[in-house]
Parts: structure tokens; sequence; C-alpha cells
């Protein structure tokens, strides 16, 4: 018995969990209620594509496309760091600032360090 029958299987069952996996994954960042589950799935997207790339290296036996694979994850892991640090210096996503207001007996959050009008102080000097 010859690997090819298996390998042609395998690569056509690979792409087909694949496409499974990435129709999931667009309903997933249409549908996410907050922005970081928009932004866990697109991190995903770039996952399934860097299997989509390793299953047609395999398939076509151009092993240029696991370099382009590696540059796409490398690139992926930076766009989710600069969403996380996005995020986090946004404050909280519109969905969740509603939930934060309900709560009872705590003091609303600044806005990107500025304290609040009734308690800054003027300068004194010409400036």
């Amino acid at each position: 018995m010859t690997p090819e029958p298996v390998l042609v299987a395998a690569t056509s069952l690979a792409l087909l969990l694949l496409s499974l996996a990435l129709l999931m994954t667009v309903l997933r960042i249409i549908r996410g209620p907050t922005l970081p589950d928009r932004v866990l799935g697109l991190d995903m997207l770039v996952a399934i594509a860097i299997g989509f790339i390793a299953v047609i290296a395999i398939k076509t036996g151009f092993n240029l496309y696991i370099d382009i694979g590696i540059a796409l994850g490398l690139v992926g892991f930076l766009a989710t760091v600069a969403f996380a640090r996005f995020i986090l210096t946004r404050g909280l996503a519109p969905e969740q600032a509603g939930l934060r207001a309900a709560l009872p007996g705590e003091k609303p959050a600044l806005k990107r360090g500025r304290a609040p009008v009734a308690t800054r102080r003027k300068r004194r000097g010409g400036r």
C-alpha cells in the first residue's frame, strides 16, 4: 500500500475540518457580544489560516508555505497583543459599562488618569 491515498484523505479531511472551524469562528466574530470575544475570534482566524497554509504546504510539497505560516503566526501574535493593549487602555467595553454602573456603592471610574473637575487644582503662575 502506498502512502499517497492516506495523505490525500488526511489533507482533504483537514481542509474540511478547517473550513468548518473557519465558518464557526466567523459566526463567533459576528455574534460576539463583547469586544474581547471578537479579538479572540480574530486570533482564532489567524490560527486557522496557519492551519490552511500548513495543509496546503503538505499537499503541494512546496516548503516555502511553512515560512509564510511562521511569519503569519508572528504577525498574528503582535496583533493580538496590540488589541489587548487597546482594550486595556480603552477601559470597559460599552456592553459592560451599563453593568459596571449598576453596581451599588462604587465610585465611577476616572477617564484616562484625569481627576474629576471638582478636585482639579488650578495652576499658579503665568501659564
